[in-house]
């Protein structure tokens, strides 16, 4: 009787909601691969388990194995609190590798505790920079770029990057977008959705779309009244539904700036699921974000698309996509918003490799490098 081979031990971190988008077709292919055996650790860096929950059933998403608990603090006090709890279990669990997403203090923390305890880590959406230093996010990406020992990258710029920065060819691989894996294979059921534009008020391409949260633009009072300026002068012309961030809120209850949302064309409402968002992304005329991975989707969708951010770590988005970086200048913002109005905006190109298919990539890739050993 042939002797049965051990299973590859691979654990996936994931710690925020934007993580999830990009865990669960990792996730879902490595469940078909008889070598490998994956588990999933939730760190718990976005606290609101309810709103993690909803995510993970709209995603299937299994249960995690391990969840920590660790919720929002400082950079550094949570980056330590999360490296502790990892360690714990990784060595309870002894991994082969341990695979991270995106740039959160999560995917730091995953990647730090790995390198002290020599436990490989492969990068998913390595590459990517902003070159803005004082974007948190830019050094969790540096830092876990830096000690990986597999970079998947998503555009063929973040693997330039890599090599720019003196990383090893043979560490890096050009496989895609998964971020585009679940949108591709989620897209039909947000548009199955029950129709939800009259309970907002608004109709298919007769409104914008907004998410705003980054610390960058709503902690500085100047700044976020450059931006809601800029949204009256919108709102003035078509209705904006903005689904509020926690911070966000905060913000205008703490600078007063409730009289600026209380036009009626300006639609708050409650965080809301990855469904609803597609959905609402889906029916829009156009959308404007500081998020960045509503970049790629509104790209692959082909929907106009304003950054509400002096610069993107996915240029591409923006280079042959439908993405256009306007800053925080009300001037610029309005006047974009008028090409797009006037059908003068442009037209955007998907990607190389943004096709629903990265995630088969990546964990083939794996699957091979890993058994050979």
């Amino acid at each position: 009787m042939a002797e049965n081979k051990r299973k590859t031990s691979i654990i996936c971190i994931a710690g925020a909601r934007p993580n999830f988008i990009k865990i669960a077709p990792i996730l879902s292919e490595m469940k078909k691969r008889s070598s490998i055996r994956s588990s999933l650790f939730h760190t718990g860096q976005h606290h609101d388990f309810v709103l993690s929950e909803l995510f993970f059933q709209e995603l299937s998403i299994k249960e995690p194995d391990k969840y920590l608990g660790i919720g929002s603090s400082s950079h550094a006090v949570q980056t330590g609190r999360i490296m502790i709890g990892l360690e714990r279990e990784f060595i309870k669990s002894k991994p082969d590798l341990v695979l991270v997403v995106g740039d959160v203090n999560s995917t730091l923390a995953a990647t730090l505790t790995c390198a002290k305890m020599g436990i490989p880590v492969a990068h998913i959406e390595a590459g990517l920079r902003s070159h803005d230093p004082l974007m948190p996010e830019e050094t969790n990406r540096i830092v876990t770029d830096r000690l990986s020992e597999y970079l998947f990258t998503t555009s063929e710029d973040a693997s330039v990057n890599l090599e720019k920065e003196g990383v090893e060819k043979r560490k890096i691989f050009f496989t895609g977008n998964v971020m585009i894996d679940t949108l591709v294979r989620l897209t039909p059921k947000a548009k199955n959705l029950n129709n939800q534009l009259p309970d907002y008020g608004i109709r298919k391409c007769g409104y914008a779309l907004l998410t705003l949260h980054r610390p960058s633009n709503v902690d500085e009072k100047e700044t976020f009244l450059r931006i809601i300026t800029a949204l009256n002068g919108i709102a003035k012309h078509i209705p904006i539904v903005f689904p509020i961030h926690p911070r966000t809120e905060k913000r205008i209850e703490q600078f007063k700036l409730k009289r600026f949302f209380k036009t009626s064309n300006i639609k708050l409402t409650k965080p809301i699921g990855y469904l609803e968002n597609l959905n609402l992304m889906l029916n829009s005329k156009f959308v404007l974000t500081d998020s960045g991975g509503i970049q790629e989707e509104t790209t692959v969708l082909k929907i106009p698309y304003l950054t509400l951010r002096e610069n993107t770590e996915r240029p591409v988005t923006a280079e042959i996509g439908s993405n256009t970086v306007v800053g925080t200048n009300t001037e610029r913002i309005l006047n974009e918003f008028d090409k797009i109005m006037s059908g003068k905006y442009k037209k955007g190109k998907i990607p190389k490799y943004w096709d629903g298919k990265a995630s088969q990539r990546i964990v083939r890739i794996l699957e091979s490098k890993l058994t050979a050993k």
